[in-house]
């Protein structure tokens, strides 16, 4: 039978902070990087060649001025989980989808703990074509690097670029995942209620 501990006092782990970070990096992405995050939601959401070629298409601006950062996460676009699921008929979709990995101890101090942010892109093969040697999942990597590599979470430090690999996930879905090193340590506290 497990024993339980009655904790007093402060509850520390550097795993709560990824909660944290997740919301920061959703915000870096859509809400405080304008005009890229519209450039984003372009990717993410209008699977037409055109979609950041064709600036006057009304439709366009709508669904991009329309979409809120709550709707691409309650819509599946943005996930905080490694799973797809394939309804049957089901639109084509493009996804980002965030996880962490790797955690290790900082080598100057233990404290802390340094992991790996995945950010995995993800496109139907078949949109993955915007012209011009252009392909989809790259164009949003380029954002996405663009906007978070060297940037600050909750942790000490910035996230550094790893690297990149390419994903098959079936015949119809590929993409890439980004890696970065983070750092976390400070901001992973729970206070006691007590």
């Amino acid at each position: 039978m497990r024993s339980t501990r009655n904790y007093v006092g402060d509850f520390e782990s550097s795993f709560l902070s990824c909660e944290k970070d997740t919301e920061l990096i959703v915000k870096k992405l859509l809400v405080d990087s304008r005009p890229y995050s519209d450039e984003l939601k372009r990717l993410l959401l209008i699977n037409n060649k055109d979609c950041l070629d064709d600036r006057t298409n009304q439709a366009y601006k709508d669904i991009i001025n329309n979409t809120s950062v709550a709707d691409l996460i309650d819509k599946g676009y943005i996930r905080c989980k490694p799973q797809l699921k394939m309804a049957e008929n089901q639109e084509v979709m493009n996804y980002i989808i965030i996880s962490y990995d790797n955690f290790t101890p900082h080598p100057a101090d233990v404290y802390y703990r340094d992991c790996i942010v995945e950010i995995d892109i993800i496109s139907n093969i078949e949109c993955w074509d915007l012209g011009n040697f252009r392909q989809r999942p790259i164009k949003i990597m380029g954002y996405i690097d663009g906007i978070l590599n060297q940037c600050r979470l909750t942790g000490l430090g910035k996230l550094d670029f790893v690297s990149a690999n390419e994903i098959v996930l079936s015949e119809e879905l590929a993409g890439y995942c980004l890696m970065y090193h983070a750092v976390h340590g400070d901001d992973d506290t729970i206070e006691s209620e007590e």
